[in-house]
């Protein structure tokens, strides 16, 4: 298999001019279209339409240039959306695509892509220990989706997962169950970290005995540098695309990742793009900005307050959601180091890279 990823901006959450523009051209086989990870300039909260309206929007133009049902496109590839594109973000959607290859055995190992998605997760199990399970099991089968043996090789991998509304918490009150949580902030924050577990149980990152309820927002050593983790109410399902480097794979593409340690953490972005030698001294050139098909980023607010020892205002702000300064602040300077707006940055971090930092993803040509 070879595979292929576009990044490709938008002019309102529903512009798939630049996708349809590849399908037109030949460039790109609407039945290769695997996988998308996008960027909309949404909320990013439990009412941001700009992710539904991305995903009717994709699933309509797949429907029609496939002649496939729009119900199995939405079923069967994943659409992954973050809103809030804040300060420099620029909104933007990364298309992930697989072929095959005739080209021979590879010298090296290439960028390998695998989908999967669970069965569907009813509100009673959402933030807990079925939960957790059911993401790992998922993460399993989309590794083995990509040809995936060693966990070591996987680079990144982006769950989806559904949350706890006020209609769902009523409709399992109706069958004699009781939710984690019927706050829908909550319970969006619960899945997020039942994701991140699932992803380091299925990985290994951390000893399975570890990897329990009472850890959640408590011990914050039990996590994944290599888990990115949405939730919202436009699925009932977890989501996952995994994404790593294997032998199996042709092209020319590869991807690194690093953890960030706090919001500042600028050398892990250094580190990540020497990993596929890319230099930034201290941006990186137009010449190598152009090797760079996709930058994928998870931060999160310091719940201590500081950062480096000093204060931050980020989680005492009425007026601005938490989420919306850190997704600026860390999508501000890893744009500035790439010299490019395009990075897809996610908040909602917890469990996810170490505490209140994250993890970064670059893919780039070899």
């Amino acid at each position: 298999m070879q595979a292929y990823v576009y990044r490709l901006a938008m002019s309102h959450p529903g512009d798939l001019s630049a996708l349809a523009a590849l399908f037109d051209s030949g460039q790109l086989d609407p039945a290769h279209v695997t996988a998308v990870i996008g960027k909309t300039e949404g909320n990013g909260g439990v009412n941001d339409f700009t992710r539904g309206y991305f995903t009717l929007a994709f699933s309509s133009l797949l429907a029609e240039r496939t002649g496939r049902p729009r119900q199995e496109i939405v079923a069967g590839i994943p659409c992954v959306l973050s809103g809030g594109t804040e300060g420099v973000l620029s909104p933007h959607y990364l298309v992930f695509a697989r072929s095959p290859s005739d080209s021979g055995s590879p010298a090296n190992k290439r960028l390998a892509i695998g989908v999967a998605f669970s069965p569907s997760l009813p509100p009673e199990a959402v933030g807990r220990s079925a939960h957790i399970e059911m993401v790992a099991d998922t993460v399993r089968q989309a590794m083995a989706d990509a040809g995936i043996d060693d966990p070591a090789d996987v680079h990144f991998v982006q769950v989806k997962a559904p949350c706890v509304t006020a209609a769902r918490a009523q409709a399992a009150a109706a069958r004699g169950a009781s939710v984690l949580t019927a706050d829908s902030n909550r319970s969006m924050a619960y899945a997020r970290v039942a994701g991140a577990f699932g992803v380091a149980l299925a990985l290994g990152d951390v000893p399975p005995e570890k990897i329990t309820e009472a850890a959640m927002f408590s011990d914050y050593a039990v996590q994944s540098d290599r888990a990115s983790i949405s939730s919202g109410v436009e699925v009932d399902c977890n989501e996952v695309i995994v994404l790593g480097n294997s032998p199996r794979w042709q092209g020319d593409l590869m991807i690194a990742h690093r953890p960030m340690q706090d919001a500042l953490d600028i050398a892990a972005i250094g580190a990540v793009l020497g990993d596929l030698g890319i230099p930034a001294l201290p941006q990186v050139s137009s010449a190598d900005a152009g090797r760079i098909h996709g930058v994928l980023v998870k931060c999160e607010p310091d719940r201590r307050g500081l950062v480096r020892g000093n204060r931050h205002t980020m989680l005492d702000d009425t007026d601005i959601n938490a989420q919306r300064h850190i997704r600026g602040a860390v999508g501000g300077m890893v744009a500035g180091m790439l010299g490019d707006g395009r990075v897809f940055v996610s908040g909602g971090a917890e469990h996810q890279g170490p505490d209140g930092g994250g993890l970064i993803a670059v893919i780039a040509k070899a």
